[in-house]
């Protein structure tokens, strides 16, 4: 699996050309929710007092996801805003803040980020949850901040995101952490799962 990035750990990142060029500054992480993938980002300009830039850059233009930087092949990449939040779905701000419940009902808390997977695919992989009750067990009371996976499909009703009840068996602590139980989440039932799913939560 590619690494996984934060939405909100993007915003604020330079976008640079293969060549060195500076050409402007992610400003939102823009994803269409129902599809479950990023579909690119809103740019700002370089520097303090730089304003909203009129183009867009579409997740399949990114070159690169580095740690430092967001990398492009050059400034053809930049294209008309239109072409990355056109789709009436795609929205950043009506997933973060949206409360989170299971298929069965159970609300398990409310999202504080998206969780992406890095490369081409840009898909969404799950959410860093400000955790409800129904989550923190003893083991965690003090970690009310964990990561859930999302699924292979995601439901939105209203204010409100539904994952599959199976999922709050796969929730992670951080980041780092979340690689392995996304992917256990993805082969639960068969061989590589059954420990992980027997077995305690970390």
């Amino acid at each position: 699996m590619n690494e996984l990035v934060g939405a909100r750990e993007l915003s604020g990142r330079p976008v640079v050309t293969l060549g060195g060029d500076a050409v402007a500054q992610v400003k939102d992480t823009v994803f269409d929710g129902p599809a479950g993938h990023v579909t690119g980002f809103t740019l700002s300009g370089r520097g303090l007092l730089a304003g909203p830039l009129r183009k867009s850059l579409p997740w399949t233009a990114v070159h690169a996801l580095g740690r430092h930087a967001v990398m492009v092949r050059g400034h053809d990449a930049l294209v008309e805003p239109s072409a990355v939040v056109a789709r009436k779905e795609a929205a950043n701000g009506r997933v973060l803040g949206a409360r989170v419940l299971t298929d069965a009902g159970t609300e398990i808390g409310v999202v504080l980020d998206v969780v992406v997977e890095g490369g081409t695919s840009g898909r969404v992989v799950g959410f860093r949850l400000d955790a409800h009750a129904s989550l923190v067990t003893a083991s965690r009371r003090r970690r009310r901040k964990v990561f859930v996976p999302r699924g292979e499909t995601l439901a939105v009703s209203g204010r409100a995101l539904v994952v599959p009840a199976d999922a709050v068996r796969f929730v992670a602590d951080d980041l780092a952490g979340f690689a392995a139980r996304v992917e256990a989440f993805r082969t639960r039932g068969g061989p590589a799962a059954d420990g992980l799913e027997k077995g305690p939560l970390p």
